[in-house]
C-alpha cells in the first residue's frame, strides 16, 4: 500500500457525526480591559486536590480577524491564574519569565514524588518547583535526544521518586505542514532525579507526514498510558488546503510502542491550525478529552471513554458560542466529585476580549 493511500485512508477514519450538548458550568478565570490572555496549553496545568494553578500569556488586546487578536508591538509576559475551590473562583498572579537566563544541564536530584511537585517544559528547557508553582528552579535544559531540534509542552507522568516519563516533540522533515510546525510526538524517561533522560519512543508511527504535537497522557486503571495528539496534514495542492484532528493512542510498555486506539474529532477542517486536545481522567477510571475547535460554531467539544480509553461516547458540546476561530488550547484535571475542570482562552460577543475562562462539567454517564 503507497503512503498517499494509507494516509486518505486514514483521514477517512469516522468520527462523531454531530456534538452532543452536556451540562456544564462557565467561569472566567482572567478578563481585563484591554488586555489580551491566551494559550494555557503552552504553559500547562497543575492540581493538589482542589487547589488548581494554570499558566498563560497576558498580552496587550488588539483586534485581528483573521489572527490572534493581540498587538505583537507591545510586551506580553506570562501568568499563573490559581484556584483554591476546584476551579469556582480563580486569582491572578505573576509567573517567573521562564525565558531569563541561560539554560544549564540538569544537576539531577529532582524529587518527582514531593507532596507540591510541578514540572513546566517548554522546547528543550524545564524547571520544577516543590511549593506548588510559587517559586521554580531552573531553566534546565534537555537533551536533544539525537532527534532534531525538541519542541515540546507540558506532559509528564511521575513514577517515582527519581523516575519520571515526559511527552515531548521534535521536528522531522518528512512531516508535510507548511511552516515551522513539522512535530512529531515520542516519550522520554528519567530514572535518576532528572541527571539524565533517555529516549523511549515514538507516540505515533506511519504515515509520517501527519503532524502529531502536544501530547497530553494519563495512565488508564489497567496500566495503559493513554494519550491524544494534536494531529495535521497538508494536502499537496498547491493551495493551502489544511486538516486537523485529534487522535488518541495507547501504550502497554511504558512508552516505547504506541497503537492506534481512536479518532476523536477534527478541530476545523481548512485552516487555523487546528487546536491541542485536553486530557483528564476521575479517581473511577473515566478518561474526558476537550479541546477547540476551530469551525463554525466556534467552541470547546470534547469526547469521553469509560473502559480506560479504548472505546469513545459521542461528541460532545461543552460551549458553542465563540465569537471567531482564536480560542481552545485546552488543559483539564479531574476533581475529586469526578468533575472535570477545562480552561481555555475565549472570545464571545458578550465578552470580546480575548480572555481565560473555564469549565465545570460532567461526563455523562454514555
Amino acid at each position: 500500500m503507497t503512503s498517499i493511500l494509507r494516509l486518505f485512508l486514514w483521514l477517512a477514519l469516522p468520527v462523531a457525526a454531530c456534538a452532543a450538548p452536556v451540562a456544564a458550568k462557565h467561569v472566567i478565570v482572567y478578563h481585563e480591559p484591554g488586555r489580551f490572555g491566551g494559550w494555557p496549553a503552552n504553559s500547562g496545568i497543575w492540581n493538589w486536590g482542589d487547589e488548581i494553578l494554570v499558566g498563560f500569556s497576558r498580552a496587550w488586546y488588539r483586534e485581528t480577524l483573521d489572527g490572534h487578536s493581540l498587538d505583537r508591538t507591545l510586551p506580553g509576559e506570562p501568568r499563573f491564574a490559581r484556584s483554591r475551590d476546584g476551579g469556582e473562583t480563580w486569582t491572578v498572579e505573576p509567573a517567573p519569565n521562564f525565558d531569563e537566563g541561560t539554560p544549564a544541564p540538569s544537576p539531577g536530584g529532582i524529587k518527582f514524588n514531593h507532596p507540591e511537585f510541578a514540572l513546566r517544559v517548554r522546547g528543550a528547557v524545564f524547571h520544577h518547583s516543590y511549593d506548588r508553582g510559587r517559586t521554580w528552579q531552573g531553566p534546565y535544559r534537555l537533551p536533544d535526544f539525537g532527534v532534531g531540534e525538541i519542541t515540546a509542552r507540558t506532559d509528564y507522568l511521575v513514577q517515582g521518586p527519581d523516575d519520571c516519563l515526559l511527552f515531548l516533540s521534535s521536528k522531522d522533515p518528512r512531516v508535510m505542514v507548511d511552516g515551522d510546525m513539522q512535530d512529531r510526538a515520542f516519550c522520554a524517561r528519567t530514572r535518576d532525579g532528572g541527571r539524565t533522560f533517555e529516549f523511549v519512543g515514538w507516540m505515533s508511527g506511519e504515515p509520517y507526514t501527519v503532524r502529531s504535537v502536544m501530547p497530553t497522557t494519563v495512565r488508564n486503571r489497567d496500566g495503559m498510558l493513554v494519550t491524544v495528539l494534536r494531529r495535521r496534514f497538508d494536502l499537496p495542492t498547491g493551495y493551502r488546503n489544511d486538516i486537523h484532528w485529534i487522535d488518541a493512542f495507547g501504550s502497554k510498555d511504558d512508552g516505547k510502542n504506541w497503537s492506534f486506539l481512536a479518532r476523536l474529532g477534527y478541530t476545523a477542517t481548512l485552516q487555523f491550525n487546528g487546536n491541542p486536545p485536553s486530557l483528564a481522567q476521575t479517581a473511577d477510571g473515566v478518561i474526558a478529552a476537550a479541546w477547540g475547535y476551530r469551525g463554525e460554531p466556534f467552541g470547546i467539544r470534547g469526547r469521553v471513554s469509560r473502559d480506560g480509553g479504548i472505546t469513545w461516547g459521542p461528541e460532545l458540546t461543552l460551549r458553542d458560542d465563540g465569537r471567531k476561530y482564536d480560542l481552545g488550547y485546552c488543559r483539564s484535571v479531574a476533581r475529586a466529585d469526578g468533575r472535570i475542570v477545562t480552561v481555555y482562552y475565549y472570545t464571545t460577543r458578550e465578552r470580546p476580549e480575548t480572555h481565560i475562562a473555564a469549565t465545570i462539567w460532567t461526563p455523562p454517564a454514555s
